[in-house]
């Protein structure tokens, strides 16, 4: 402190000589936090997005592993012997509209046959599940 010198000469004197008065960001700072800001809440976006899809898709392949499984429990408790070829029908769960198609193949031993389920998309493209099973004859 200079004895003598009043404080508005002070604070003239401190501006003078390049000094910083107030405290305070500069534009290129704010930009620049700005622009940090905002490509980490695009990855955040992103990341939010890609998680959405993915929830999604597992629900629908989680339905049709239950409609596969459901369809084989079926023969299994029903005692069923199904015929030898491939027949398709509706399986939805849920209200995900799901395509169900059934192959069923003669086996090398005649009291097995081969029973493989495949589940597909609405349109009938895309599997989401596939699941082998037998169905057994009892003499």
């Amino acid at each position: 402190m200079l004895p003598g010198v009043p404080g508005q000469w002070r604070r003239r004197a401190a501006s003078a000589r390049g000094a910083r008065v107030g405290g305070g960001f500069t534009l290129v700072e704010v930009l620049v936090a700005m622009t940090i800001a905002a490509v980490a809440l695009m990855a955040a976006l992103r990341a939010t997005g890609s998680l959405a899809v993915s929830g999604a898709d597992l629900r629908t392949r989680t339905l049709a592993q239950w409609s596969a499984e459901n369809r084989l429990a079926q023969i299994r408790i029903g005692g069923e012997w199904p015929d030898v070829g491939r027949r398709q029908y509706d399986c939805s769960q849920a209200g995900v509209a799901l395509l169900c198609r059934e192959d069923v193949v003669q086996t090398p031993n005649p009291l097995f046959r081969r029973v493989e389920i495949g589940v597909f998309g609405e349109e009938g493209t895309y599997r989401f599940a596939r699941l082998v099973g037998f169905s057994t004859r009892v003499r």
